[in-house]
């Protein structure tokens, strides 16, 4: 218990609620969401053979199958209406490659998922150390957007396959004493496939939530930058100055000129004794005095 919360008091849980992290932990939720509707499906659906003979008649024929959906390998008895045994037939069709691929998908993007969520909790320093753990994330992002679009669109036809091959008006051409006007054939009970639906469209939920992580992850590369022109590697930084005196900078007079200008010297006026004026022109100072 110790470990667990020395682990937990480590963490750097704020990044969930960022995209990078919310988003992921979504993939992580729906990822169980898809796989377990399918893998987990199992379904029946049943039929009547009325036959002219009452005796012979079987009116609850059931018929059950489940994922991995190899059709071809499940059989049902069902009357012949000739005195005779019943006979054994089998359902047509092996979807098994489109729904245990999309399964594996989902598994693997589950744990993916699981280990990523990890690494922004715990690493998230190490993940974007040289930008190497987001550009490894975005490649294995990139492939699993690729492969739910692939298996999530293989899966909606092959579940389109099963609905067709397990409808019981379809399996009653199967039967031969239903090709016999006097006896009576008709279904029972639809198998109900509305996990299936929701299957799929929890693996087109997942391609939406994998493509759009795409953004948020290439954010983290550094590719963009690198791309609009703006990235530039990080140099050691220079000490700032200590005054505005670089580059030979000096505050002068803006009177003051190279060429010997006027520069006028003014000075304090005065009045002598006997009522002489000075001027502080730099000049001879005039004085002007009362002469009888």
């Amino acid at each position: 218990m110790d470990v667990v919360n020395q682990l937990v008091a480590q963490g750097q849980f704020t990044i969930l609620k960022q995209p990078l992290g919310f988003i992921k932990a979504l993939q992580w939720i729906f990822a169980i969401f898809a796989f377990s509707t399918c893998g987990s499906y199992s379904g029946m659906f049943k039929m009547s053979v009325e036959c002219k003979n009452r005796s012979e008649s079987d009116l609850a024929i059931e018929v059950e199958f489940e994922y991995p959906f190899r059709l071809h390998q499940v059989y049902f008895d069902a009357p012949t209406c000739k005195g005779e045994s019943p006979e054994r037939l089998f359902l047509v069709g092996d979807y098994s490659s489109s729904a245990e691929f999309f399964v594996t998908i989902g598994v693997f993007s589950f744990l993916y998922s699981m280990a990523a969520l990890s690494v922004y909790c715990f690493m998230l320093e190490k993940y974007r150390e040289n930008h190497k753990g987001p550009q490894i994330d975005f490649v294995v992002t990139a492939v699993f957007t690729f492969f739910w679009l692939v298996s999530s669109c293989a899966w909606a036809k092959g579940l389109s396959d099963v609905k067709t091959a397990t409808d019981p008006d379809r399996v009653i051409t199967l039967i031969t004493a239903c090709d016999d006007q006097e006896n009576r054939c008709k279904e029972v009970h639809d198998p109900k496939v509305s996990g299936l639906n929701t299957s799929v469209a929890f693996g087109f939920i997942n391609l939406i939530l994998w493509a759009g992580n795409l953004w948020f992850v290439i954010k983290e590369t550094g590719w963009l930058a690198a791309f609009g022109g703006t990235y530039a590697p990080s140099q050691e930084k220079q000490p700032a100055p200590d005054s505005f005196a670089q580059g030979d900078y000096a505050q002068q007079d803006p009177y003051a000129g190279s060429q010997g200008g006027y520069q006028p010297d003014y000075g304090q006026q005065s009045y002598t004794e006997g009522g002489e004026y000075s001027q502080g022109y730099e000049q001879q100072p005039t004085s002007y005095s009362n002469q009888n």
